[in-house]
């Protein structure tokens, strides 16, 4: 269950925006530092914090969302935020789930709005 509880004290928390190191789908020994939404957290056997992440991007899919969904991938709008610099608009991608340890998190870009975090795990559940 998604918990929306962001808190600017350093530790990334559900609801917010972050920065990663994110393995390809196609390819999982390569990836890039990209941003994602933090939708819940966990503990592992060990006691570390695990996360549960969507992928976002700022490239719009909305002019390729027929081609995007027979893909098998499905993306939303979330609008702008301090998470990109150049405040483009982002999309997240409810259907890929991405867990990282919260050591692997590289910073906190910023909190999304509860209504739209609201709508992107109401979305997100046609997905699991």
């Amino acid at each position: 269950m998604s918990e929306y509880r962001p808190e600017a004290d350093g530790q990334p928390d559900p609801g917010e925006v972050c920065w990663a190191w994110v393995p390809y789908e196609e390819d999982p020994t390569q990836g890039k530092d990209r941003p994602v939404l933090v939708i819940a957290e966990a503990r592992d056997a060990d006691g570390a914090t695990v996360l549960d992440c969507l992928v976002m991007t700022s490239q719009d899919h909305d002019r390729d969302a027929a081609q995007e969904a027979a893909a098998g991938r499905h993306w939303m709008d979330v609008g702008t935020g301090a998470w990109d610099r150049e405040r483009r608009p982002s999309e997240v991608r409810l259907d890929r789930l991405v867990r990282l340890r919260a050591d692997e998190v590289r910073r906190e870009g910023a909190a999304l709005d509860r209504t739209i975090f609201d709508a992107v795990i109401e979305a997100r559940a046609a997905y699991l």
